[in-house]
């Protein structure tokens, strides 16, 4: 008898976990990594502290609530779509794991949250969550259709996490810094976009209006133009005071990590080094339409991330030190 409960409780306990386990992933916490943007404000102003990480980390979680809930909007409203593919039939509110009504109810909770919090902590905070959340309300109900404007979208929605980063820190952003996060935002978009096209030829789905618009070598093209901005903008920031820029000149040193970075990135996603993957590797990096899982899985690209941020520390403290100018 004693075996029989134990087993009973041990089922409930499985299927408790394996509910949670559904409502945690239609959340996709594998996506909230975009939201670390709003760190970047603090960072760049060399304003590292116990305050404006405080601050950041509320900024974060509060980006985090926001795009959890229109996630789960976005999956309420494609769920028949979403139904019928092979891949996003597996998300919780598609495979019926998650119940429509349970999904609405924690993106309201999530979206109101985060907005009642963000007015009580900052009201610029809250004024630049608002227009995110705006934002995306537009972006899934038009403006995803709309080919181009798609991009600048996506972009806007990275610069405006830097915003929030800035006005949660109360940090005034360098020009150079807000021209390099839209050039750096624009570049993931289009790679996004990028990507998508890859997969369906990969796996011969059906494009998404929208998407019939563009085609890779135009997507290369935008490419190309965005990554000599990212990179001469983010040299221009990096010269130091004198251009208004970073608070010193030897950020130039940090130059060849976001240059490895950024054309890493575009190896990995070259048609070519897709073609080239075995089935294990295509897996892994060639059938994501997100660029941060390939920025997550690539271990070159995060020895750069980290090789960059400890060098940014490196040079922060050697400048509070006075070791450097």
């Amino acid at each position: 008898m004693d075996s029989r409960q134990t087993s009973i409780r041990k089922k409930i306990v499985a299927t408790h976990f394996s509910k949670l386990s559904a409502y945690l992933i239609a959340l996709r916490p594998e996506l909230w990594p975009k939201n670390l943007i709003v760190f970047a404000a603090p960072l760049f102003a060399f304003s590292i502290h116990k305050d404006s990480l405080q601050a950041s980390l509320l900024a974060f979680i509060l980006f985090c609530c926001v795009s959890s809930a229109f996630y789960l909007i976005n999956d309420i409203a494609d769920v028949k779509i979403d139904r019928q593919h092979p891949i996003k039939c597996q998300r919780p509110i598609a495979a019926r794991l998650v119940p429509i009504p349970m999904a609405a109810s924690m993106a309201f909770v999530l979206l109101a949250s985060a907005l009642a919090i963000s007015l009580h902590d900052s009201p610029v905070l809250s004024v630049t969550m608002t227009a995110y959340a705006v934002l995306q309300v537009a972006y899934n109900l038009r403006l995803k259709q709309l080919v181009i404007v798609d991009i600048v979208v996506i972009a806007l929605g990275f610069i405006l996490r830097a915003y929030g980063g800035a006005a949660a820190t109360g940090i005034i952003l360098s020009p150079w810094f807000v021209l390099c996060t839209a050039m750096l935002a624009l570049f993931l978009a289009i790679e996004k976009r990028k990507a998508e096209l890859r997969l369906a030829q990969i796996r011969g789905a059906k494009l998404r209006a929208v998407l019939r618009r563009y085609s890779l070598p135009l997507l290369h093209r935008m490419e190309n133009i965005v990554t000599t901005g990212t990179i001469i903008s983010y040299a221009l920031w990096s010269s130091g005071p004198l251009l208004h820029g970073a608070s010193t000149s030897y950020m130039l040193l940090t130059m060849p990590f976001i240059v490895y970075g950024i054309f890493r990135y575009q190896l990995l996603s070259a048609p070519q080094e897709i073609n080239n993957l075995d089935n294990i590797s295509l897996k892994q990096v060639g059938t994501s339409d997100q660029p941060e899982e390939i920025l997550l899985q690539d271990l070159p690209i995060v020895l750069t991330f980290v090789g960059w941020t400890t060098s940014c520390f490196v040079i922060l403290w050697l400048k509070q030190q006075g070791l450097i100018d």
